[in-house]
């Protein structure tokens, strides 16, 4: 995988349009859902013909097979071809199908990431990692596909309500605790509205891609970003279905976190204290879900389509020791039930 390019930026408009002036495109289309086209799409300065603008329904919901039929619809009546640019502006869904359907699309045209939520920019826009979700199981189609750029501009976070800067803020102490403690210390001093989302960003920015660069197609290494997920996408998929409880990706991964710090503790790889020092401030930033025993019966067989799964193992990674993580993990149904006890109590 060549080196992504990725811009932090104070002017995303400004880098926006040295990239389209560097660059000849045949069209360019931006994909948008309702929050991103009024609160975002005027920060991007683009002056396109309304009918170059989708605009679809938010929410993970949306992020499947249906959607990606009326995007491609959509760019074949627009009649684009392989020199057409697809500008993805919203967060993950946006990013995670956008992509999909530009990788897709005639074997693939341009496409530029212009993550909006704190969970995209600090985690979902960079890696190339693409794709939407499947009946019940997340991300479950999908391919690696680097970017032509990924524009990232803080001004965005501005727009955000405060439960998805929280949502992506489990991705910024997921990066801590697999690669900084040091930074881990650091922001567990400080509540959320304490953070510096600058620093952070860039933080994160840094972490990912060094890892993702470093193994592109998640062969090995690239698997420790997976901290938190084995279980926390078990979770956010069973809670998915149930509208009173849906979880947003990040509270599920927050849990998943917890649930997997447990783990990492019984295996001896984290001492007790390290644990309670997790749960608890994971806790004091994103409260705690009620996760009943039926409930927990339902989520297990979720955790054995996990795409990091083989032979019909689940593997996880685990904390070993803060501030780095290992992969490859053999986890048992045993091991998901007593954490996510461990996480109820």
């Amino acid at each position: 995988m060549s080196n992504q390019l990725v811009i932090i930026t104070a002017s995303v408009r400004e880098e926006l349009q040295k990239f389209l002036k560097e660059r000849n495109f045949s069209k360019v289309v931006v994909l948008a859902d309702e929050n991103t086209y009024k609160y975002c799409y005027p920060i991007l300065g683009l002056s396109l013909p309304e009918e170059q603008i989708i605009v679809i329904k938010s929410g993970e919901e949306q992020k499947n097979l249906r959607t990606c039929e009326y995007i491609w619809d959509k760019l074949t009546s627009l009649r684009l071809d392989r020199k057409a640019l697809l500008i993805n502006l919203g967060g993950g869904v946006i990013g995670d199908m956008g992509g999909f359907c530009a990788a897709t699309y005639k074997r693939g045209i341009s496409f530029v990431q212009v993550p909006t939520t704190l969970l995209a920019q600090v985690d979902a826009s960079v890696g190339g990692k693409l794709g939407i979700d499947f009946h019940l199981f997340k991300n479950h189609i999908g391919v690696f596909r680097i970017p032509d750029a990924v524009l990232i501009d803080t001004i965005f976070l501005k727009t955000l309500p405060n439960n998805e800067l929280r949502s992506g803020f489990a991705e910024v102490i997921k990066h801590t605790l697999i690669a900084d403690k040091n930074k881990w210390n650091e922001i567990r001093q400080k509540s959320l509205a304490e953070q510096d989302w600058q620093t952070l960003v860039e933080h994160s920015v840094l972490i990912k891609k060094k890892i993702t660069e470093e193994d592109p197609e998640e062969k090995g290494l690239r698997k420790i970003l997976n901290f938190g997920h084995t279980i926390g996408h078990a979770i956010e998929s069973y809670f998915l279905n149930i509208p009173h409880k849906k979880l947003l990706h990040g509270e599920a991964i927050a849990i998943g976190m917890i649930c997997e710090s447990y783990i990492s503790m019984k295996q001896g790889f984290i001492s007790e204290q390290e644990l309670d020092e997790i749960k608890n401030y994971i806790i004091t930033i994103f409260g705690k879900t009620e996760i009943f025993e039926y409930d927990s019966e339902k989520i297990l067989p979720l955790t054995l389509q996990d795409k990091k799964n083989e032979q019909d193992e689940i593997l996880g990674s685990l904390l070993n020791p803060i501030g780095h993580s290992t992969y490859n993990h053999p986890l048992t149904f045993k091991d998901i039930m007593d954490s996510i006890r461990f996480y109820s109590l």
